[in-house]
């Protein structure tokens, strides 16, 4: 039977105790809810009290642009290695050692209009007893991102149908100052790509959370 959102609010306050920092991972193809589940669930576990989720995206791992054209790789921005997995396990590593000290742990974001990281723009309180993160990549098992589930206590996948997905991912490339026609090539093209490499590590996933689990936005 596939979870409820009641389900899945149970399950991660399950990860916490023992006084140790919690990490949990959403992974899934680019446009398949993550962040829309990620956000539903640090709002509803923090209530009105004092926040003790904390949300931790993997866009703030892209490179900047500025690099993708010196690699060579700004057509394909998106792919595993257009972002610094390496640099994204070692915060996923800090967030977990300095858990239980007085220090707030600085991650970066992501503009999505600029299309660009930001440094320090994700702050993590030391009352975070959970950290939700999310991202495309988070169950690969090749390079550095092998690091980054070896950091994570679950991962997730969000599972949607493939053409609602794919009509999700264009309205957002066109939202962000695509043209339609741009916008469909870039899903047809790079994001299918991405989400063919992510949709293999399904088996990977410790649950499958469907779209019909994620409540609407209020």
């Amino acid at each position: 039977m596939p979870p409820t959102f009641a389900d899945l609010l149970d399950r991660a306050r399950s990860l916490t105790g023992g006084g140790r920092r919690a990490l949990l991972g959403i992974a899934g193809a680019p446009g398949a809810g993550k962040s829309t589940l990620a956000e539903r669930l640090v709002r509803a576990l923090n209530g009105a009290g004092e926040p003790w989720v904390a949300h931790v995206p993997m866009d703030g791992f892209h490179l900047a642009d500025a690099e993708l054209d010196r690699l060579g790789r700004r057509g394909r921005k998106g792919a595993p290695d257009t972002f610094d997995a390496a640099g994204y396990a070692a915060l996923l590593r800090r967030l977990r050692e300095e858990y239980g000290t007085a220090e707030t742990v600085y991650a970066p974001g992501f503009e999505r209009v600029l299309e660009q990281p930001l440094a320090g723009a994700v702050p993590v309180p030391p009352t975070a007893r959970l950290v939700v993160t999310e991202g495309n990549y988070l169950l690969l098992d090749k390079g550095p991102w092998a690091r980054v589930r070896a950091e994570l206590d679950e991962v997730w996948f969000c599972e949607l149908d493939e053409t609602e997905r794919v009509r999700r991912l264009v309205a957002r490339h066109e939202e962000f100052g695509k043209g339609h026609d741009e916008a469909v090539a870039w899903v047809l093209g790079t994001d299918r790509r991405n989400a063919d490499l992510v949709a293999a590590t399904r088996d990977r996933a410790d649950l499958i959370v469907p779209d019909t689990a994620v409540p609407p936005a209020r």
